[in-house]
């Protein structure tokens, strides 16, 4: 049996778990690598924690060279170039060539798509912007805050819900809720919608009973810092004092030029071997574009990408140690929904099966809540 080598693209949980897992199930004679433009993972579900302070972004980020001990090579460098039919890649100008390629890219967050976004509000979706909401978030003693989904898809597609809801709290916790109106403008029709029905109904009622005001299926076309007001697709415009946005997504350039998407801008895969139109190369997670029988795609989330990383690692280990192929990745997901005062929902079900996808979402409780906490450290404890 040849040495083989698996080169796996991205850091975030997509490919941290694939280069675990493939480490776990190969012989040191091997090779898995990890690629990374930062070096670094940050576990991005506690962002929304870390917006209203309570975490902090050291506590949140770990060195991916920690998989050094692990035996996983780590590169730390920018992935100038991919040829995927001859699975080579250019990183920091040296080619790096793989018997199996795994592409964990995620999507790139793309502001700039909306003329004055940038300037105007916080970007919920970086590390960065998330300690800005922190650190600002008290300068807004009264008029209206408003979170944006600036276009769809977006991932983690519970987020902005969460964050609102969590900044609601935030606001009764320091008794000035009722100096400052909290809306969300969506571009969606509806919260989670490709989770089906009850779940989409559950956010949505979750949100205005609290008083937040929710308009779906506005989409911003520019936002003027100055005046703070956004202007939307369908002629409305709202005012804000405090903007949180999600910004548009869209797949790596490197990714585009590679060859690798197809028409809906996204990386088309096998759903269940996550194989590409290239023999022995994989994509995962965010840069894939998978459709469901209900006509929309499957949702851009961590959970999805970890079950893929897993059945991508376990098929490519079945293939070089000659064992039986596993089925693949079945369409199973789940995530917590954050409302605040120590409380989380939770949603779980089959995202493939016909018509729809059957998801059951249970109300929130305390218990979710400590739930999310418990998985945050295991996370760190398991993958690191």
């Amino acid at each position: 049996m040849a040495n083989k080598t698996i080169i796996i693209l991205g850091g975030g949980v997509g490919g941290l778990v694939t280069a675990n897992e493939l480490r776990n199930r190969l012989g040191r004679e091997h090779q898995v690598v990890l690629v990374d433009r930062e070096g670094r993972h940050i576990f991005w579900p506690s962002l929304l924690w870390l917006q209203v302070g309570q975490r902090n972004p050291e506590s949140i980020v770990r060195d991916l060279g920690l998989l050094k001990k692990k035996g996983i090579e780590v590169v730390k460098g920018q992935v100038d170039s991919i040829d995927a039919e001859r699975r080579v890649v250019q990183v920091n100008g040296e080619g790096l060539e793989a018997d199996y390629l795994v592409v964990s890219l995620g999507a790139d967050l793309a502001p700039g798509n909306v003329p004055g976004l940038a300037e105007a509000g916080y970007n919920l979706y970086s590390l960065e912007g998330a300690t800005a909401i922190r650190d600002h978030r008290q300068e807004i003693t009264d008029g209206t805050l408003v979170v944006l989904t600036a276009g769809t898809p977006y991932k983690c597609p519970a987020a902005p819900y969460e964050a609102a809801m969590l900044l609601d709290h935030d606001l009764r916790r320091r008794k000035l809720r009722d100096r400052v109106e909290v809306a969300i403008y969506a571009a969606e029709a509806a919260p989670m919608g490709v989770a089906g029905r009850e779940s989409s109904q559950g956010v949505r009622q979750l949100v205005e009973e609290r008083g937040i005001a929710y308009y779906p299926q506005h989409q911003v076309t520019h936002v003027e810092a100055a005046t703070g007001t956004l202007h939307f697709g369908n002629g409305a415009q709202a005012h804000f004092d405090f903007l949180v946005y999600i910004p548009p997504h869209r797949a790596p350039s490197v990714v585009r030029e590679a060859g690798l998407t197809g028409q809906s801008g996204w990386v088309p895969v096998n759903r269940n071997t996550m194989e590409t139109k290239f023999p022995a190369v994989y994509a995962i997670g965010d840069v894939t574009g998978v459709p469901l029988a209900v006509g929309m795609p499957l949702p851009k989330a961590g959970v999805f990408a970890h079950r893929e990383g897993e059945a991508v690692a376990e098929r490519i280990a079945a293939q070089i140690t000659g064992k039986e192929e596993p089925d693949g990745y079945d369409g199973q997901g789940e995530c917590f929904v954050e409302v605040g005062g120590g409380k989380a929902g939770f949603g779980r079900g089959n995202f493939y099966t016909d018509p729809a996808p059957t998801v059951k979402f249970h109300t929130p409780t305390r218990y979710w809540h400590a739930a999310k906490i418990l998985f945050e450290k295991d996370w760190f404890r398991r993958w690191f």
